[in-house]
């Protein structure tokens, strides 16, 4: 048998090939380049930090000096990429590459003078916690949580768009008691605002304390100084939370989170999607046809639900990695192991699964229209589900003293329980209650798609 020709170097994940455009925005800050440009901030400033309180003798730097140092990571790019991939390739650790990377640049500045302040009594673990915090909370301030909050945006208006479609309901499968269908929406634009909010107010916490989390090389050096305090102050000037009490690495727990909480947001998209995917089947919804657009390679006629069920499979990837995360996350081996840094070089991987569900959702939804008069047809297809009303203004009347019926629940089962019921024999059955004559008339006058008690009233809650 002869073996095909290699193929030119191509991306071993769809993330970095066939959906590559739907998630670049996340690669600016959770790719391996993203995450060595925060490194080199957060190296810059901590020199920034010293210098300014003249420890060990040095000087504050001016204006134009510092603005050349920032300059390292506002302009960081393909150079600066090359030159740490060439270093780690003889280091053999990235951090260390870094350093590296800033002293050579200060060098270059003419600042070779406050050199051995680069990565100053740090431990790695202190560059990267600022780092992991900075580059995820950019990623999800600025790129996911606009994507979820477009999918929350874009169910609040089709829920208020449908707030008077009356449908029927289905507990278990089985016909119910009628809702909305911008009732049923509003339900998951309110759950995602929940958890959404949740996830804007979470931390993002990094630790500055050196190789055990004890400052004991920074009191080595320099006894008077309040280093706590400085590294705190630090920390928070970088527009991230300060974590005072770790081992050598921060521990996590905010990570785990906010995994938690993405996943979490992950499950009810998921369930979002099979629900308009179930509602389409139903002829609930109808597809628009995209021009061009195949549906089946062999069945001209169809249009398949694919926005729906890309994200659902993406949510479920991005479920499990979210899982992983957390788990593996939350735990290190006395003062340090390092299972955290292959796991973390995959947050940008998970965000990115569950981003592209959130882009397939965000543009599924706005490729359906909603079939009034399909919805229409189910619920004059099922009368039967009035008997809950009925009997409900049954036990009213008898607790007002105006029935003598015993027991209103056997009364409606024997009516209506594996049968069909139409308007005329519910009619004919409420006209031989022994109820009042207002509420005879009101239940007359129901039908099942006025039977929709608040759900109209309630979409103003999402």
């Amino acid at each position: 048998m002869t073996s095909a020709s290699s193929l030119p170097p191509q991306p071993l994940s769809p993330l970095d090939g066939r959906y590559r455009a739907a998630v670049a925005g996340l690669a600016d800050y959770l790719s391996e380049a993203g995450l060595n440009r925060a490194r080199v901030e957060v190296e810059v400033e901590w020199i920034i930090t010293l210098t300014d309180r003249g420890l060990f003798g040095s000087t504050a730097l001016t204006d134009a000096q510092k603005e050349s140092l920032r300059a390292l990571y506002r302009d960081f790019g393909q150079a600066e990429i090359d030159w740490l991939a060439a270093k780690e390739a003889v280091t053999r650790h990235d951090v260390k590459a870094v350093e590296y990377l800033v002293r050579d640049r200060l060098s270059t500045l003419g600042l070779g003078a406050i050199a051995e302040l680069t990565h100053f009594a740090c431990t790695s673990e202190d560059v990267n916690s600022a780092s992991y915090a900075l580059t995820v909370q950019r990623a999800v301030e600025n790129v996911w949580l606009p994507k979820l909050r477009a999918v929350i945006d874009a169910l609040g208006d089709l829920a208020r768009e449908h707030r008077d479609a009356a449908m029927l309901s289905r507990t278990h499968g089985q016909p119910a008691t009628p809702s909305t269908m911008g009732k049923e929406i509003a339900v998951f634009a309110w759950r995602l605002e929940r958890v959404a909010a949740q996830i804007e107010n979470g931390e993002y916490l990094a630790k500055f304390s050196g190789a055990t989390g004890t400052w004991s090389a920074h009191l080595a050096a320099a006894p008077d100084v309040d280093w706590p305090a400085l590294s705190r102050t630090f920390i928070e000037g970088l527009g991230i939370d300060f974590n005072v009490l770790t081992t050598q690495i921060e521990s996590h727990d905010w990570q785990v989170e906010l995994y938690d909480r993405a996943r979490h947001v992950g499950g009810i998209l998921h369930n979002l999607a099979t629900d308009i995917w179930t509602y389409i089947s139903m002829g609930f919804f109808a597809q628009i046809p995209v021009a061009g657009a195949t549906g089946s390679s062999t069945m001209p006629h169809k249009i398949n639900p694919i926005r729906f069920e890309n994200a659902e499979a993406n949510l479920e990837i991005a479920s499990g990695l979210f899982q992983t995360l957390a788990s593996t996350l939350v735990t290190s081996r006395m003062q340090r192991d390092l299972t955290d840094s292959t796991t973390q070089r995959n947050i940008g991987v998970a965000f990115g699964h569950s981003l592209l569900a959130l882009d397939n959702l965000q543009r599924g939804l706005t490729e359906i229209l909603l079939a009034r008069d399909v919805l229409l047809a189910d619920l004059d297809a099922n009368w039967e589900v009035l008997a809950e009303a009925i009997q409900t203004v049954v036990r009213a009347e008898i607790v007002a003293g105006r029935s003598q019926i015993t027991d209103p629940y056997a009364l409606l089962k024997d009516l209506t329980r594996g049968r069909r019921v139409g308007h005329t024999e519910l009619v004919a059955f409420v006209e031989g209650l022994d109820i009042g004559a207002d509420a005879k008339a009101r239940l007359i006058a129901l039908t099942p798609a006025t039977y929709t008690g608040l759900a109209d009233a309630l979409v103003d809650q999402s």
